[in-house]
């Protein structure tokens, strides 16, 4: 259906949205220009004026271009926390005409090795505390593989002494050394300077990576127009200016934090209050003295925001706009959150294929636990996931979505392409995998997913990945991973493992956790570890993850 054909469509708001036609560097030149002298970041009190963000911004490009041999086209990886480097290197690998792959920073070697292999990255931005889970990947021999490291200190834009409290790994001294590794200083100081800026709205522009049934994640090809779209749609949806302030906790890496939180103030020339992990005082000290309008978190920061026995000690009236997504906020949240501050968490839905949001609220008429209505240029069905027929409306179906911040397909993967995609009328739509009804307002509410994925405090966990780690682990022969309901969590990681007959008896649920811990992220590792003597199987010998699934649901249930 059609977004504005929605009762919720926002009545000042008009159906198209206009692109800019540009590469999305050109935001930096734009803001640059009419604001130079204001503070476009500000990292634990130290500001950074557009003016200077663009400088700095072409000189990494430059870096990248003259010693690095960064092309055209070239993939590179980006792999480290909320920063100023973190904004500084996505805009100087946009500025050389290349291609940003961020990386989740909690990914280890094992994980990081894919990224390198499957995007052929040559060159990789890391800060200091992630080296380690990078170097053996490097490679001083010609052909693939990693060949240059621009290496991070966070501390280096501290610049003036924080009244706010960074973490410990952002006040580290820089201390760099290791084969390949360059500090950013010394490229910074290089002061090359980049060529022509050639890459057009067409070109590729950033891929997240994606995982799914295969296990092995998947690059989500976005083009300059396609970022562009959602990074406009998002300050657009919620009035958002120049005089706005924006709280980036959520982390670049991921698409919403990426374009609500970076991509979008940019755009309007908007201020970022930038942090790099998750403090509750430190999150309300920042709404206060910064007068904070605009911050985007999951349920889960709220849960513990809102839990703080201090909240009541700061001023929090300057928040205009609280919005989010992930997983659904709480309806008794909800309600306290108003009552504290006066205005609605709004939530919304998108994915790394379309770039951040395809659905949000309306700010004016939210409801809970709702994905929201479709948003600008955006044609959303539900359709049954069998004959891909549309579906009646209340009934349950599968999202499909057709528009412009839709992937143009997965790098180097044409078979997981077609499956993903559709035609319907002669457009082509995405297959999202999530079962939605609308309701008589036009409003879309999840109601369950046809992947198989485990949605851990906002995070997106993806079973078949985790088993391939698994499998790795000596004393495993089967293991099969489902969520498991959590308080907190939402979902949380269940791993069922069958072990090898000479290990039975002699490896624990512990060992099975520490040995998880160092070989993926942290919010993959199972929080629970069941043994059991075997897995259920089809007559074709798959197992019936879907059974236990649903064994699991029943008893938390009872």
């Amino acid at each position: 259906m059609s977004n504005t054909t929605s009762r919720g469509w926002p009545a000042h708001l008009q159906g198209p949205l206009t692109i800019p036609a540009t590469n999305l560097f050109h935001n930096a030149e734009v803001s640059a220009a009419r604001f130079p002298d204001k503070p476009f970041l500000v990292f634990y009190d130290t500001p950074i004026t557009f003016a200077e963000f663009k400088d700095e911004a072409e000189c990494i490009a430059g870096y990248l271009q003259h010693e690095c041999g960064v092309q055209a086209g070239d993939r590179v990886l980006l792999y480290m926390q909320n920063s100023p480097q973190w904004v500084l290197a996505y805009y100087g690998i946009l500025r050389a005409n290349a291609v940003v792959v961020p990386v989740n920073a909690m990914n280890t070697t094992e994980e990081l090795r894919h990224y390198v292999e499957d995007s052929g990255a040559r060159t990789i931005f890391v800060a200091q505390d992630l080296y380690r889970n990078i170097e053996p990947l490097l490679s001083n021999e010609e052909g693939e593989g990693l060949r240059h490291a621009i290496v991070a200190t966070y501390s280096d834009y501290l610049r003036i002494p924080p009244s706010l409290s960074p973490p410990e790994f952002v006040t580290a001294a820089r201390e760099i050394s290791g084969r390949g590794a360059v500090a950013w200083v010394d490229a910074l100081a290089a002061r090359c300077k980049p060529g022509p800026l050639t890459a057009g709205p067409d070109d590729l522009c950033v891929m997240p990576y994606t995982s799914g049934t295969t296990g092995k994640p998947k690059g989500c090809m976005h083009t300059h127009r396609s970022v562009m779209h959602t990074a406009v749609a998002s300050v657009q949806w919620i009035d958002a200016d120049q005089d706005m302030t924006v709280m980036t906790i959520l982390p670049f890496f991921h698409v919403t934090g990426m374009q609500g939180g970076m991509n979008g103030p940019l755009y309007c020339g908007a201020t970022i209050i930038l942090m790099s992990r998750w403090d509750r005082d430190v999150a309300a000290r920042a709404i206060e003295q910064y007068q904070v309008t605009v911050w985007s978190a999951i349920s889960t920061m709220m849960v513990d925001f809102l839990a703080n026995p201090k909240l009541g000690d700061y001023d929090l009236s300057s928040l205009q706009s609280l919005r989010g997504g992930g997983a659904a906020m709480p309806a008794a949240l909800v309600k306290k959150l108003k009552d504290l501050v006066g205005i609605d968490y709004v939530e919304g839905y998108g994915m790394s294929e379309t770039i951040a949001a395809t659905h949000f609220n309306p700010q004016q008429r939210p409801k809970a636990q709702c994905l929201g209505i479709p948003m600008f240029d955006l044609e959303a069905r539900i359709v049954d996931p069998e004959t891909l027929l549309e579906v009646e409306p209340g009934l349950t179906g599968e999202i499909i979505v057709h528009g412009r911040q839709v992937m143009q397909g997965y790098w180097r993967n044409p078979e997981a392409t077609r499956e993903a995609f559709i035609e319907i009328d002669g457009k082509r739509f995405l297959r999202t995998g999530d079962l939605a009804r609308i309701d008589e307002d036009g409003y879309y509410f999840m109601t369950d997913r046809l992947k198989r994925m485990i949605n851990a405090s906002g995070y997106k966990v993806w079973p078949a990945e985790v088993e391939a780690l698994m499998y790795q682990h000596e004393a495993i022969k089967e293991v099969c991973v489902i969520a498991a309901r959590d308080a907190r969590r939402g979902e949380t990681v269940k791993a069922l493992v069958v072990l090898h007959s000479n290990h039975v008896g002699n490896v624990t649920a512990d060992d099975i956790f520490a040995w998880a811990r160092e070989h993926m992220a942290s919010y993959k590792v199972p929080r629970i570890v069941e043994f059991v003597s075997e897995l259920p199987k089809s007559a074709s010998g798959k197992i019936l993850w879907r059974q236990l699934q649903e064994e699991t649901c029943a008893a938390a249930q009872v």
